[in-house]
């Protein structure tokens, strides 16, 4: 089964570093394929997204979601699906 988001994120970017860490963090590992936007081949996906090369950034399908908060506010979201409250 595919991921169902693609993180793009640069290595030394801290936003995109706090997102990798929960999502290791979250065991969200299966759900998130990650795309480095410093090769050219994964910022041309992130700008066919709607990006403008701004990381972290998450595609879930339907929308991008652009900025730290708002990426682990998604996955966060995608995280707690189902689970009791």
């Amino acid at each position: 089964m595919p991921a169902a988001f693609e993180l793009f994120h640069v290595i030394a970017d801290p936003g995109s570093a706090r997102v990798r860490r929960y999502v290791a963090d979250h065991e969200l590992v299966d759900a998130v394929r990650f795309r480095n936007v410093g090769f050219d081949e994964h910022l041309e996906k992130l700008k066919a997204r709607g990006g403008d090369g701004a990381v972290p950034a998450l595609w879930d399908g339907a929308a991008l979601h652009v900025g730290a908060e708002a990426v682990i506010a998604r996955l966060a979201a995608h995280h707690d699906v189902g689970r009791a409250g």
